[in-house]
Order: C-alpha cells, then sequence, then structure tokens
C-alpha cells in the first residue's frame, strides 16, 4: 500500500531532527507520525511545520517534549496475555533445549519502552531455569530509542496497577514492596541489559535465541520494515524465535521468515531461504563481506547472460538498449556503441520484424508476448525461422524494470515441422485444439495470476488498517491516562473548595451580627442567617438584587453614599461606621449599628463592601439618647 504524497516541510523537519538530535524518522509512517506531530504543535499553538522548525532552533528544550510525543511508550508487563502463555509453554523450553547446559542464551528486547516486556522475559526464564542458573546463564538485551524511557526502565520501579498483569505468586517473588511501589528484585535484574539503540542506523545484536519486538515495526513503513527485518534475519540463530505484536503479520516477508504460531505472531528464521535472499539480508545488516559475495554472483549471472545458447538482449524502462549476448551481437551484428543506444534506432527493432509494439504491449500488461515462427531472410543463405519472446523484468515489488527479448532460432524445427505437416496433414486438427487449450489454459493461468495479486494486495492493506487502528487505540490510552490525572487534580480541588465553603459558612452562622455583602452596582453577593433574621428574607430571596431596591425595615437609601465613599476610597483601612432606626421583621424598633469595610479577592482587587449590621440594646440606646440631651 502506497505512502501518501509526501509534504516538503515535513520532511525537511524529519531531515532536522535527524541532523540535529540523531533522531531518525525518515522510516516511520507519515500518517501517524504527523499526527503525534500537530499534537505537539497545538500544544506550543503553531500552525505550520516551517513555524515549528524556527520554534525548535530557538527552544532547544522543545526536543525533550517532542520525541516523548513521538515516542509512545505503551506497553505492560505479560501484554496479550495468550501470546506470552504460548511462549512459557513451548518456545522457551525449545530455546533452553537447543542450548546445552553451560551455554549462554542471548535475548534481545528491541523497542523495550519502560522496560516491561524485558522484564516478563526474564521472569519467564527465571521460573523455567530457576533464578540462579537464569543469572548465569541468561542475558536479556533491551534497547530503545528514548532515554527517558530506559532511565525509568534501569529503575526497575513501578507502580501497584502497572503490575495487575503479572500474577500474584511471581509479583510475590519478583519484586519487593518499597513505600508503595514495586521493585523488580536485584539479583535477577543484572541479567537484564539497557542501552540505547536505533534499529534503523544501528547494527543489530547478533547470535539471538529470541528476539522480541512487539508493536514497533507498524510505525515504519514498508520499506523500512524490509530494511529492519533483514537486520533481524541476519541477528537471529538458525533455530532462533521472532516474537512480534499482534498487529505485525509478516505476510510479505516469508522470504525471511515463516510462521511458527501466526496467531500468537511467533516466527522462525526461514533457513530454506535463496542464496541472493541471504546475501541482500547480510547486506541490510551491514555485514562488510556481503558485498563483495553479491558481486559475485551478479557477475556469475552475467557470465551465464553472456553464453547463452539464445541471442537475448534486454531494453530499460526508457527504451535503450542496455544488454546484449554474444549470441545477439553475431545473429544482428551489434557494435559495442550501439548499447546504451534508443533500441527503436536499431535495425532490429523493425527488421525481421516490427517489435516496438509487442514490447509496449509486454510493458503495458505486465505479461509475456511471443511472435512464433518470425522468417529472416538472409541473402547468402537459406532464411531463418525465428521465434521471439518478450518478457517484461520485474523487481521484487512489482515495478517493471524493462524488458528481455530472447530469439530463439528454430530453423531446423522449422523445416521438422513442415515435413512432419506434408506427411501427418491429419494431425492439423488435433494440434490446433490442442494449441487452443494451450491458449486456454494460460489465459487461466494469467486470470489466476490476477486475482492472487489481488488478493495479496487487499491483504496488505488489511494490513496496514488494523496496524494503523493498533497505533491509534495506543494514542487513546496515552490520553485516557492524562484525562485521569487532569480529574484526580480536579477532584481534589473541589473537595478543597468544599471545605472552605463550608468553614466560612459556619464562620457566618456564628457571628452574632448580620451579614450583608454588595458590589459596586449595589447587587447583594451574601447575606448569612443573622440578617435573614433581622430582616425576614432569607438569602435566595434576595441574592443578585439590589440593596436599595429591599422592602425592609432598614433605611436602605441611607445607605448608598457610605457605600459609595467606602468603594471611592480603596485603602486597607478604610471603615465606614452609622447607626440607623429600623424596625426588625417583629415590627420592633431597633437602633442598628452598621459597619462598612472593603472585601478584597486572593490577587488585591476590590469585590465589594461589607456590611455590617448590629442590634443595639437597649440600655444602650437610653444612654445614648440621654447623651443627646
Amino acid at each position: 500500500m502506497n505512502e501518501q504524497v509526501k509534504d516538503p516541510a515535513f520532511e525537511r523537519l524529519l531531515e532536522f531532527l535527524k541532523t540535529n538530535r540523531g533522531f531518525d524518522f525518515t522510516g516511520y509512517k507519515r500518517s501517524s507520525l504527523m499526527r503525534r506531530v500537530h499534537r505537539r504543535m497545538q500544544a506550543v499553538e503553531i500552525d505550520s511545520f516551517e513555524d515549528y522548525h524556527d520554534y525548535l532552533e530557538v527552544h532547544p528544550e522543545e526536543f525533550a517534549y517532542l520525541f516523548n510525543t513521538i515516542l509512545i511508550n505503551v506497553t505492560s508487563f505479560f501484554r496479550d496475555r495468550e501470546a506470552w502463555d504460548y511462549l512459557r509453554e513451548d518456545v522457551i523450553p525449545q530455546v533452553i533445549e537447543t542450548n546445552p547446559e553451560e551455554g549462554h542464551i542471548r535475548i534481545w528486547s528491541a523497542g523495550c519502552a519502560a522496560g516491561e516486556e524485558a522484564y516478563s522475559l526474564a521472569m519467564l526464564f527465571a521460573e523455567e531455569l530457576g533464578v540462579e542458573a537464569c543469572v548465569e546463564r541468561v542475558k536479556v538485551y533491551a534497547t530503545d530509542v528514548d532515554e527517558d524511557a530506559l532511565a525509568h526502565a534501569r529503575q526497575a520501579s513501578y507502580r501497584p496497577e502497572a503490575l495487575e498483569p503479572v500474577p500474584e505468586d511471581m509479583r510475590e517473588k519478583y519484586f519487593n514492596l518499597e513505600g508503595g511501589t514495586y521493585t523488580f528484585r536485584n539479583d535477577l535484574r543484572r541479567t537484564v541489559i539497557f542501552g540505547r539503540h536505533d534499529l534503523i542506523q544501528d547494527a543489530p545484536i547478533s547470535r539471538l535465541d529470541l528476539l522480541a519486538c512487539r508493536n514497533t515495526l507498524i510505525y515504519l513503513n514498508a520499506e523500512t520494515q524490509r530494511h529492519v527485518l533483514a537486520r533481524f534475519h541476519f541477528a537471529l540463530n538458525d533455530d532462533g524465535f521472532l516474537f512480534l505484536g499482534k498487529a505485525e503479520m509478516l505476510l510479505t516477508h516469508s522470504n525471511l521468515f515463516r510462521p511458527v504460531n501466526f496467531k500468537y505472531r511467533v516466527f522462525t528464521k526461514a533457513t530454506e531461504a535463496s542464496r541472493q535472499a541471504r546475501m541482500m539480508a547480510l547486506r541490510h545488516a551491514g555485514n562488510d563481506n556481503a558485498a563483495d559475495e553479491l558481486g559475485t554472483y551478479v557477475r556469475l549471472q552475467e557470465a551465464a547472460f553472456q553464453v547463452g545458447n539464445s541471442a537475448q538482449v534486454v531494453i530499460d524502462q526508457e527504451g535503450n538498449l542496455v544488454l546484449a549476448n554474444e549470441r545477439a551481437r553475431a545473429l544482428f551484428e551489434l557494435d559495442p556503441r550501439d548499447i546504451g543506444r534508443p533500441f527503436q534506432d536499431l535495425e532490429m527493432s523493425y527488421r525481421p520484424v516490427e517489435l516496438r509494439a509487442p514490447i509496449e504491449r509486454a510493458q503495458s500488461e505486465r505479461r509475456s508476448v511471443t511472435l512464433e515462427d518470425v522468417e529472416r531472410p538472409r541473402p547468402e543463405d537459406e532464411d531463418q525461422h525465428l521465434d521471439i519472446k518478450i518478457v517484461p523484468l520485474r523487481n521484487n515489488g512489482d515495478r517493471l524494470l524493462g524488458v528481455s527479448v530472447t530469439f530463439e532460432d528454430v530453423t531446423d524445427y522449422y523445416e521438422l515441422r513442415e515435413d512432419l505437416n506434408r506427411s501427418k496433414q491429419e494431425l492439423e486438427t488435433a494440434y490446433e485444439e490442442l494449441q487452443s487449450t494451450n491458449e486456454e489454459l494460460e489465459t487461466t493461468n494469467e486470470e489466476l495470476q490476477s486475482t492472487v495479486e489481488e488478493l495479496q494486495t487487499t491483504n496488505e492493506e488489511l494490513q496496514s488498517s488494523n496496524e494503523e487502528m493498533e497505533t491509534m487505540n495506543e494514542e487513546l490510552r496515552t490520553t485516557n491516562e492524562e484525562l485521569q490525572t487532569k480529574n484526580t487534580a480536579l477532584r481534589e480541588s473541589k473537595e478543597q473548595l468544599n471545605q472552605t465553603r463550608l468553614f466560612l459558612e459556619s464562620i457566618l452562622a456564628s457571628v452574632n451580627a448580620g451579614i450583608v455583602v454588595v458590589d459596586r452596582d449595589f447587587e447583594i453577593l451574601l447575606w448569612n442567617e443573622k440578617a435573614e433574621d433581622l430582616w425576614g428574607l432569607r438569602a435566595e430571596e434576595v441574592r443578585e438584587r439590589s440593596l436599595l431596591s429591599l422592602d425592609i425595615g432598614l433605611p436602605v437609601d441611607k445607605l448608598a453614599d457610605p457605600i459609595r465613599a467606602t468603594f471611592s476610597d480603596e485603602e486597607d483601612n478604610v471603615k465606614q461606621e452609622l447607626k440607623l432606626e429600623a424596625t426588625n421583621r417583629r415590627g420592633q424598633t431597633i437602633q442598628v449599628d452598621i459597619t462598612n469595610t472593603l472585601r478584597r479577592s486572593e490577587d488585591g482587587e476590590v469585590e465589594g463592601v461589607v456590611l455590617m449590621m448590629q442590634e443595639v440594646d437597649g440600655e444602650a440606646q437610653r444612654d445614648d439618647s440621654k447623651g443627646e440631651e
């Protein structure tokens, strides 16, 4: 399935990351990679890749946030439990059986994230061998490109919820509970070696008995997957095992690996792979001798081509003659200077027969075209008869490279056939029927081949869709964990706010005075129980109403100026005091002391004025009256 058209600006950003930080993401799938980068761009409020490129140059600390966003470290202990059970019951016993008692067992956990997978492997081998033998014989090489994830993995410390997939007996046996977190036991931890490793750029770890790389290949495009799998093929022993994630099926890599259990994605090295496939795998894996061996292989092919019994030429996709063996050069009197010339300019392209149209048909239809019994006149000899076969040349990716044209000299066969036709004319009908049947069979074979190719394309599309869904599921899981963290923080804040509110309400209820808070528009913000008792109105009846509009026993119009005066002078020590005669809710005439003070928010802004209304008792009223006389 083809990758989408690449965005030049995004490609420049990837090249910048590769050059400046050593992270090569050019092999990752563009759809999921762009989605992760866009998420980080939204966090810093940037819209275009060019602007984000400039932002990274000015803010180097942003690289860490970007890499943490791209490198989704979603893993767990014994992820996909049924697959791990199969590994424990069937694969690990075979790995141990193929190694002598004193031999070392080498395991590679590629893309280990926070280490759960590597420690899971160590526990399974410890269960099978015993802890002491496991420490002596087993080495688990755990690698990743994310330094932060590796630092976490080296600590081997996990929250209780992270160990939920671990069986209780194994949890007690291999982990120590310290301060609310579980730590992997020290002696067995020595079997796991963590290190930074880039699957795309760095040389693979070799001589492996087991290679676990789960849900890492899904982030890579098809070409990069082929490159990495070639390295894996080189890294594994002939009897080693490859353990992949449930979204990785290797349908198009049967020349390198064959399934042991396809359901649980366990594969083994395809030792029957062709010599050329093995050399290409070694070459991709960085083997220094592979290039020389492959060169020798190519030279052998070229020598065999030159001494072929039939005249043969090869024409590239641009229509140029690129190869001609010795028989072809002699048959058509080709000069070495003709190599590289356009085929249509050569005499052999139209004599003895027009070849340009059949060549175009073979290229467009991607199938062989045969021209039988082509007569080639020769001035000094009998006419020559040729069978010409035009075969399209394709690479493994089904990309058309050119065509091969083979000229088979069938002059002797032609003469024999003529004699046979003259002597056995009665067989002509039977021969024609057989020829027709052969043509029908060839057509049927071509239709079957086309159907197989369509099914293969459909399978690749389904695999790509499955990988994309797996990536989105992991992103949703990461987002869900972030939302849970935020919800916990909001719940704690709400509880603190409720406690503060209850505390404030208890204080206001205990104050033996009517407390009223108003804003600059005289709208009531607070009305406590004592105020309800004095004036007969409940808090919900007066909240957000203007104090000056209330019809109560208190002359509220006399409060307007003192409240404005309090607002006009916003010093901290501002206080307005006055006495008013009023009628309480029982109809009794009372004297009320009213004190105005400012109410401020946490940041110092004035939010309103606090009115404290306190009824003066009878003796105080009489003392005040005498004082006035």
